[in-house]
């Protein structure tokens, strides 16, 4: 029996903490960058805007093929394959801002998207498994593992701001050293996490058309409207919450920075004592709580008249915001029959939320000011808590005839 194949769960879960912020690393090295390599290409910002359109492209690319590949081969290879993508992208995009070859800079943003998506769904996959082999709410941890990993991201490029490394130099160095993990620690993955018997023999054709059933599910639809509201709330805040206090409270750029800071701290905290909370309460009552928190947050964002109460709005929108996304995907994937193909259908949804929802936010905000921008945003989290009984467990009877919570 093979190293993958006889894995402790509780192993896989060590290591799934340790691949899940390696994303996140990545993902964090290109935004600190984008400043420098913007200068370098000598692009405007509505240009850069398009350059990073790739990232969005692959992204989606990544997320929308991945649940079948899974499904035929199994989560792990895909891990592997996710990181080998990564890790070309980064190369590419470093040899572009180089050679000052913007063309070059946005193929290598499509190929790191399409890893970056296609890493997401593997994980989250991944992660759903161990969740039900343990019996015990693991993703919200995961994912904060990958806010981890952005807030390393984040510091080792500030560093290398400081230093004027050369992008090239940077990202060649996080590319070596996300390789590296990943060979070293996939290995010990068990071998066929969300591989479907009948997709290895299917055509082509009949497995796809089995993969994109489960968008007629009604428990996925509303799973996914779910995880809209709430990636809704957290991709609006990353986007443009220094923004909005500067705009819309008067104060300095610093103090924005300070909220934003303050809003990926709730997030953190709320993604890893929230498996503690779902445990002992329950999928459906911490996701209502979590609706109503977020809400309360906006409103004293939105209402709230001075700058001292929005941070505290500020707070309570990053604690209910941060575990819409990973109970989404922990709910997606209760049935492991099919389960790459729903968890990789309520992450395309939360990731659209992610990348389509801000720029209309900014849309709204330049006719109506990004305060009351945020009216929508908080109809989002309202409908995400008065739906969240979709979310309920699905009980499972299991091969030891034990029921998942």
């Amino acid at each position: 029996m093979s190293v993958g194949q006889s894995m402790d769960p509780k192993i896989t879960r060590n290591i799934l903490f340790l691949l899940f912020a390696l994303p996140g690393v990545a993902f964090a090295s290109w935004v600190s960058r984008t400043p420098t390599i913007r200068d370098i290409l000598n692009v405007s910002t509505a240009e850069m805007g398009v350059i990073i359109f790739g990232l969005a492209a692959g992204s989606l690319l990544g997320l929308l093929s991945t649940g079948h590949i899974i499904s035929r081969i199994g989560g792990r290879s895909v891990i592997l394959g996710s990181a080998f993508l990564i890790v070309v992208g980064f190369v590419i995009v470093g040899l572009g801002t180089a050679f000052s070859f913007t063309s070059l800079v946005f193929v290598g943003l499509v190929v790191f998207g399409s890893g970056y998506g296609a890493a997401e769904v593997a994980l989250n996959v991944e992660g759903s498994a161990v969740e039900n082999q343990l019996n015990k709410t693991l993703l919200p941890a995961f994912h904060g593992s990958f806010s981890m990993g952005t807030l390393v991201g984040a510091i080792i490029g500030s560093g290398a701001v400081g230093l004027h490394l050369p992008v090239v130099l940077h990202f060649g160095v996080i590319a070596i050293m996300i390789a590296a993990v990943t060979l070293y620690f996939y290995r010990f993955l068990p071998h066929d996490t969300g591989k479907e018997k009948e997709a290895s023999t299917q055509k082509l054709g009949a497995n796809m058309k089995a993969q994109l059933a489960v968008w007629k599910e009604r428990r996925i639809l509303f799973i996914g409207i779910i995880v809209l509201g709430m990636a809704f709330a957290e991709g609006s805040a990353n986007d443009w919450l220094p923004l909005t206090m500067v705009d819309g409270y008067g104060v300095d750029s610093l103090t924005g920075s300070y909220m934003y800071g303050l809003f990926v701290t709730a997030m953190t905290i709320g993604r890893f004592t929230g498996g503690f909370l779902l445990d002992k309460y329950g999928r459906v009552p911490v996701l209502k709580g979590s609706a109503v928190l977020a809400a309360i947050g906006i409103i004293l964002v939105i209402w709230g008249q001075h700058y001292l109460v929005a941070g505290m709005g500020v707070l309570l929108w990053g604690l209910g915001a941060s575990l819409g996304f990973p109970v989404g995907l922990s709910a997606a994937g209760d049935n492991p029959r099919g389960a790459a193909a729903r968890v990789g259908a309520v992450a395309t949804i939360g990731y659209i939320a992610f990348l389509v929802g801000p720029p209309g936010l900014g849309f709204l905000g330049e006719h109506v000011g990004l305060l009351r921008a945020l009216i929508v945003v908080l109809i989002g989290v309202s409908v995400a808590g008065l739906i969240s009984g979709a979310a309920k467990p699905i009980r499972m009877k299991t091969e030891k005839s034990k029921f998942l919570r």
